[in-house]
């Protein structure tokens, strides 16, 4: 090989580090998500899956899919999930997604939680955030830029405070954490990818994994990771939604194409778990349960809460592969399957047939 020549190895090697796919092979890349939660659900002692429970549970979630023609157009049915298909939107679903983490409340009074009123409605939980850009938007405030957020000037901390703004006398949880995940992402973005997410998103080739990879790897407030039975395991929670967001909003078509879409898994967070244990799939050691159904707080990366999302990451996995197994023309993936939980969960919660209470952790990784 002569001096003018690449070393195809080292080259390699350095796209398989930053998460990008090696045009000589057709094997995406890997978050190593699937292999952490196995990991965990193997050596878990607090958090078990009901064998009986997954395979019943994979039964009534496919019907159900079907009965109300679940599939990922339903993701913009949501009245506050932006409408367009171009840049903008791009940019609309990183910061959703960017701030997408830890909004339940200490209190037991709904009417005192944290809540933004927009378009003559009070919206709470991830709503609230959603709602939140919209009304910045509208108050012609460039919220979705990220060159905005580096402006000392015009984007400073009391203005941030402003945009999340809330209708009761509680603040959005976490207000700090989230203006530092902007100012850090804002940098990044200014930095090393010319201040724009579309370009953000076409470095990684179509490829989800990929991009999950170079979010991880390059903004370190979505490098979702813990330590379990001496093995570091990767949740990237957010970093693989905003995959799944730009998936679903896109349709699969321009900035949503992925060919290895079906590689994201789903989002392990405190409502999955909780749908999970509903539905028979997850029980829990007797003092584990007591301590959710007393709603104390979980420490964040502590063993509890890994095992919660560890196992509840296997779990969707098994239910995916039952759905197949029941059903093999099934057009379904780890991603539907979460969407159609969480969304289930929430219709739970507003009729107030919540069986357990979620878990609670504070942490700006869900």
């Amino acid at each position: 090989m002569s001096d003018s020549e690449p070393d195809e190895e080292l080259l390699s090697l350095l796209r398989h580090s930053l998460g990008i796919s090696d045009a000589s092979s057709s094997k995406a890349p890997n978050t190593e998500v699937l292999e952490g939660a196995q990991h965990v659900y193997h050596n878990s002692i607090d958090v078990a899956l009901d064998t009986y429970g997954t395979k019943t549970a994979a039964g009534q979630i496919w019907s159900l899919m079907q009965e109300k023609s679940y599939n990922f157009k339903t993701w913009s049915e949501h009245s506050l999930h932006p409408q367009g298909k171009d840049e903008a939107t791009v940019n609309f679903i990183f910061l959703m997604d960017l701030l997408n983490f830890c909004f339940w409340s200490e209190s037991s009074d709904p009417q005192q939680r944290f809540a933004v009123e927009y378009q003559g409605q009070r919206w709470t939980g991830y709503w609230s955030l959603v709602a939140a850009i919209h009304r910045a938007l509208e108050e012609d405030l460039p919220i979705t830029t990220p060159s905005f957020w580096t402006n000392d000037t015009e984007c400073t901390d009391d203005m941030l405070k402003h945009v999340f703004r809330s209708a009761t006398p509680e603040l959005i949880p976490l207000l700090h954490e989230r203006i530092a995940c902007i100012r850090e992402a804002g940098r990044i973005l200014m930095e090393d990818f010319n201040g724009s997410v579309p370009q953000l998103v076409h470095q990684a080739k179509q490829s989800a994994t990929a991009l999950v990879n170079l979010l991880v790897i390059n903004f370190s407030c979505f490098k979702d990771t813990a330590t379990f039975e001496s093995r570091s395991i990767h949740f990237y929670k957010r970093a693989q939604i905003f995959v799944a967001d730009l998936w679903a909003c896109f349709e699969g078509q321009s900035y949503g194409c992925f060919h290895d879409i079906d590689n994201i898994t789903m989002f392990a967070d405190y409502r999955i778990p909780q749908m999970l244990h509903s539905l028979g799939c997850l029980r829990y050691s007797p003092s584990l349960e007591s301590r959710i159904r007393n709603l104390k707080e979980l420490d964040s990366g502590g063993s509890w809460e890994v095992q919660l999302r560890g196992c509840s990451i296997w779990c969707v996995e098994l239910i995916r592969k039952e759905i197949l197994r029941q059903h093999p023309k099934a057009e379904v993936n780890a991603i539907l399957i979460d969407f159609f939980l969480y969304d289930t969960m929430k219709e739970r919660e507003v009729e107030a047939v919540e069986t357990i209470p979620h878990h609670r952790t504070r942490s700006i990784w869900y």
